[in-house]
C-alpha cells in the first residue's frame, strides 16, 4: 500500500498543482498547473519523480502534513522554514518523514509559493488529464483545507540524484520581457512609454489568476467596448483603472478589456514568486 497524508494545517491556499491541463481553451478551461513550473520540476527531479508528477503549491504561509507511511520530500521555491515534529529540517533537499510525523512547511521567508513534492507525487484523481486545481472554473481537487487526505502515488527505484541542488531566489525587481500585444493600438502613444518606462509594484491583490500591479495609468486612445476574446497565459490587460494584470496560468480564457502586451512564458515564474510590493519593470524584447 502507499501512503497518504493528512491536513494538519492548511495555510492561506495550498492546492495540487502539475503541469496543468493546456490545450482546451476551446472549452473554456485555462491551463492551470505549478505557478513555479523550474521549482516543482527540480523538486520533482530530487526524488527521481517524473519532472511533471503532481506537487502541493503553498501560498505564504506553508502547510502542515502527516504521512501514514514513511515518505520522502523535497520542499522547494520560496525558501522557508522546514521541521519535522519540530525538529528543523533541510529546505530544497530531500527529507524523510516517518509515518506518523508532522512535516511543518513554514511561512515563506522571501517569495511567495513553496513546493512540497513527494516521493511517488500527490494521487489525486486526473481531470481532463491534469491533477492540477483550477481556481477559476473549479476543477481539480479543492484546496486544501485542514483534516483533507491526499493519496501518494507509488515511489519510483531511486536514482542517483545529487542531495542538494541550486535554488533560484525570489526576484528583488520583477523584469518582464514584453512584446506588444493585439490591442496595443487602443492606447496613446505616452501610454505605451509609460508601460515601458514607468515604476509599478506587485499589487497585494494579485492570485492564481493575474498578477495585478499598482502604478501610474495606462492612457486608452480608444474609449469604446471591446467583444469578448481569447486570452492567452501572459497576456497585459488593462482594466478601467489602467494598471496593467499579467494573467497567470488560471486566468479566463476569454475577456473584455484590451491587452496592451504579451508577456514572454519563460518569465513567468519569477511572477509567481513577486511578493507584494516588488518593482515591476516591462521592457520590450
Amino acid at each position: 500500500m502507499t501512503a497518504k497524508l493528512t491536513t494538519v494545517r492548511s495555510g492561506a491556499l495550498t492546492t495540487v498543482q502539475d503541469a496543468g491541463r493546456p490545450g482546451h481553451a476551446h472549452l473554456g478551461v485555462p491551463r492551470s498547473g505549478a505557478l513555479d513550473a523550474p521549482a516543482m520540476r527540480l523538486a520533482n527531479r530530487l526524488l527521481g519523480n517524473d519532472p511533471d508528477a503532481a506537487v502541493l503549491e503553498t501560498t505564504l504561509t506553508g502547510c502542515a502534513l502527516r504521512p501514514d507511511r514513511g515518505i520522502t520530500v523535497v520542499v522547494g521555491g520560496a525558501p522557508c522554514p522546514v521541521t519535522v515534529d519540530g525538529r528543523p529540517a533541510a529546505w530544497g533537499a530531500r527529507v524523510r518523514v516517518a509515518a506518523g510525523s508532522v512535516l511543518d512547511v513554514g511561512a515563506a521567508t522571501t517569495g511567495v509559493r513553496s513546493y512540497v513534492a513527494v516521493a511517488g507525487g500527490i494521487a489525486a484523481d486526473p481531470v481532463l488529464g491534469s491533477r492540477s486545481t483550477d481556481l477559476l472554473s473549479g476543477l481539480g481537487p479543492l484546496p486544501l483545507r485542514d483534516g483533507d487526505v491526499l493519496p501518494v502515488g507509488t515511489p519510483a527505484r531511486p536514482a542517483p540524484l545529487p542531495v542538494t541542488a541550486p535554488w533560484p531566489g525570489p526576484p528583488a525587481e520583477l523584469v518582464l520581457p514584453v512584446r506588444l500585444g493585439p490591442r496595443a493600438d487602443w492606447f496613446s502613444p505616452t501610454a505605451l512609454r509609460t508601460l515601458t518606462s514607468a515604476a509599478y509594484r506587485v499589487s497585494p491583490h494579485s492570485n492564481r489568476i493575474g498578477l495585478r500591479t499598482e502604478g501610474p495609468p495606462l492612457e486608452r486612445a480608444s474609449t469604446g467596448e471591446l467583444p469578448s476574446e481569447g486570452m492567452v497565459l501572459g497576456a497585459v490587460q488593462v482594466p478601467p483603472d489602467g494598471c496593467p494584470v499579467i494573467f497567470l496560468h488560471d486566468h479566463p480564457t476569454t475577456g473584455g478589456y484590451p491587452v496592451v502586451a504579451v508577456v514572454a512564458e519563460p518569465a513567468l515564474a519569477a511572477a509567481a514568486q513577486a511578493a507584494a510590493g516588488t518593482p515591476v519593470r516591462f521592457t520590450l524584447g
